[in-house]
């Protein structure tokens, strides 16, 4: 798993971006796929999992993901739930120690927040949609629900599809645009005519330090270009390929 260090040196704190290695499935899935949608051995999805949770410290039953359906919507976790049963939501926020939240990906971009004072957690699916529609500011503003201080909030976007290798069409561009011409700045032309080349990791950053966190991380690696760590539904679905893994992103409070 990769730590990024902003959320590494805080007190208290687990967390974890969970490459694909270091699990037991196979094929496509190889090895540490976690993603309860896929088509991959159950079995192998639940031992995937476990070995996540074990790696944060919890035991695999407190170990918690939501069902994404690339929503701005947030559930605050009390307490664990049966692997598939989770709401229907793209991030989760809790004050629970010995708990662990994740969210999957396979290029859209995982984000962890901690505000270690406060002993709050929380973690977003953030793809283009989720971003744009406000994700990031709706797991923020749940996260000060349960007392954490914004400004102290360190928030770290894991492994993502770069801009190199996410082509948009203009109908992409527009809606973007619409919203707010400052975000041509997210914006290349691609070799394709009327296409252009998207910075997810660049907005979802700037959305961050929009929202006033204390600290906006990237770990800046692309889910796309290193097949050797990460699974990437875009490298899948140009391979023609049927199914891909997905990617965890998890943090807990330590259970003291």
């Amino acid at each position: 798993m990769i730590v990024a260090p902003e959320l590494g040196r805080l007190a208290g704190i687990r967390h974890g971006f969970f490459t694909r290695e270091g699990g037991v499935s196979e094929g496509l899935y190889a090895s540490l796929n976690t993603g309860l949608g896929s088509r991959d051995d159950r079995a192998a999805v639940h031992e995937n999992r476990a070995r996540v949770a074990r790696a944060l410290g919890v035991e695999p039953g407190r170990f918690v993901t939501p069902y994404q359906v690339h929503s701005p919507d947030v559930f605050t976790v009390e307490e664990p739930w049966a692997p598939g049963d989770g709401p229907k939501v793209d991030a989760l926020v809790s004050n629970r120690p010995g708990i662990a939240i994740g969210v999957s990906a396979a290029d859209c971009g995982p984000v962890l927040f901690a505000d270690a004072g406060a002993g709050v957690v929380g973690a977003a699916h953030a793809g283009w949609k989720g971003a744009f529609g406000g994700v990031l500011e709706a797991t923020v503003a749940a996260m000060e629900a349960l007392g954490a201080r914004r400004g102290q909030i360190v928030a770290v976007l894991g492994p993502t599809i770069s801009r190199a290798a996410y082509e948009v069409g203009p109908e992409f561009s527009a809606r973007f645009l619409a919203a707010d011409p400052g975000n041509a700045a997210f914006f290349t032309p691609s070799a394709r005519e009327g296409h252009a080349m998207f910075d997810l990791p660049g907005y979802i950053g700037r959305r961050l330090a929009a929202a006033g966190v204390g600290t906006a991380g990237d770990v800046g690696l692309c889910t796309y270009g290193d097949e050797a760590r990460f699974y990437s539904y875009r490298r899948a679905t140009h391979r023609g390929e049927p199914d891909y893994g997905r990617l965890v992103a998890a943090i807990a409070l330590d259970a003291g």
